[in-house]
């Protein structure tokens, strides 16, 4: 018994085993450290969000934003240095008889840098959004881009009511699911139209900050409480397959008290990291906000109008134009003007890069597809990466370099103008 007690304790006293022991642990120590990094790491994780280099770009104290109007070589420069430019991603939208509006509008405002998604409404026949896909795949640079997102499930979209600002969300949160590249979000209808090219507004973003966000707001006052803020509304449309108005209830609401109400344009320009922000949540606001307009009339004209203002990260953000030129009847009425051919030189005169609204192939789109955009029947506004001749577009050159006209030189004066400080002063306020 004695021998076997030694024994044993010459095996612990024996510190032989310590060095591989020790090595062992300090290899597994470091090899969770590793592990552990590789996990939380910006490059791993796919929601993590970066600094945009170029959001400093063109920026000074006073807030304003200048266009550099660079060249091709200067252009390249940029490209060379791995400054990557921008990228648009557009909703377009339309309802029964809006397919080959939609085809039109798509053709003009195409660029194989840009995403877009087209959404025909459930008014629009089952063939109708049918064909708008079969042209969609069919079209050999569409095709080969793989850019043009034809939304399958389609919504019933309400005049007025909240499934008009749900469609949009909804879109929002495809391109966003997809990890498609963009920089800002546009929404148009199958009734606006481009006053430029793309590769004049893709030249003239590419000076400016990614977090800048064009919405055309002021806080609710006046009337517009009473009929609006007050009204409680339902929408048949989130229930109902079929087209109804919306159903106003008698009795009134009590007014927030949690965050101020404002209104707007219904025609915005959204940066990305505002739209994760409405989409993702991570704070209550843009949630509680989407409940409140849930009953609310006119909902596009108030939802992110309300959000970004009363969000502490994106107040500052705000620039007050929704970069359209739209025409009133004075006295205003509920619906804008109808744009004619008498109306161009305004178009023009407005530097806006959009307007609203036409009817269905009016001359005056004729007109801007001719002098404006140079645009062939049939065919893609050209730029910088239309190959294969003027006519055809079938060939891809580098969609980085970018071909500005005279669109660009009124787009810039536009930013500048509504940049300043003193158009800015009292934004969201």
């Amino acid at each position: 018994m004695r021998k076997n007690r030694v024994a044993i304790g010459r095996n612990f006293s024996d510190r032989r085993w310590l060095l591989p022991f020790f090595a062992t642990l300090l290899v597994s120590f470091v090899l969770f450290l590793a592990t552990l990094f590789w996990h939380f790491s910006p490059q791993h994780n796919g929601d993590s969000l970066s600094i945009d280099i170029m959001q400093f770009i063109g920026m000074d104290d006073s807030y304003e934003y200048s266009v550099d109007f660079v060249d091709k070589k200067e252009e390249k420069g940029l490209y060379d240095l791995g400054i990557e430019a921008p990228r648009l991603a557009y909703l377009l939208t339309g309802t029964k008889g809006d397919g080959q509006r939609m085809r039109r509008t798509l053709q003009a405002i195409y660029h194989p840098r840009n995403q877009y998604a087209l959404h025909l409404d459930l008014e629009a026949s089952p063939r109708e959004r049918m064909d708008l896909a079969m042209y969609v795949r069919s079209d050999p640079v569409l095709s080969e881009v793989e850019n043009v997102h034809v939304i399958a499930k389609a919504n019933l979209v309400t005049y007025r009511g909240p499934t008009m600002i749900a469609c949009t969300l909804h879109a929002i949160a495809i391109l966003l699911k997809e990890r498609l590249k963009w920089d800002w979000f546009i929404n148009l209808s199958a009734s606006d139209y481009p006053l430029m090219t793309q590769d004049d507004i893709l030249h003239v973003f590419s000076s400016l900050p990614r977090d800048l966000n064009f919405i055309q707001h002021s806080q609710l006052t006046g009337w517009k409480m009473d009929q609006r803020a007050k009204q409680i509304i339902i929408d048949p449309g989130l229930y109902l397959s079929k087209k109804s108005d919306v159903v106003v209830t008698i009795v009134p609401r009590e007014l927030p008290t949690f965050f101020k109400l404002f209104t707007g344009s219904a025609w915005v320009m959204l940066s990305r990291n505002f739209l994760e922000y409405c989409i993702w949540g991570w704070e209550s606001l843009p949630r509680t906000i989407l409940l409140y307009y849930t009953n609310f009339i006119s909902s596009p004209e108030g939802y992110f109008h309300t959000v970004i203002c009363n969000s502490e990260g994106f107040h500052n953000t705000t620039i007050n134009h929704d970069l359209h030129y739209i025409a009133w009847d004075n006295p205003p009425k509920q619906h804008p003007r109808t744009l004619s051919i008498a109306d161009f030189d305004e178009m023009v005169r407005s530097h806006a890069p959009f307007a609203r609204k036409f009817q269905e192939d009016d001359p005056a789109l004729d007109k801007i597809d001719r002098e404006l955009l140079q645009r062939p029947v049939g065919g893609f506004t050209p730029g910088e990466w239309c190959g294969g001749g003027r006519e055809r577009c079938s060939l891809r050159g580098n969609d980085s370099l970018f071909q500005p006209g005279p669109g660009a030189e009124r787009l810039g004066r536009l930013i500048k103008r509504v940049s300043s400080c003193e158009f800015r002063k009292g934004s969201c306020s």
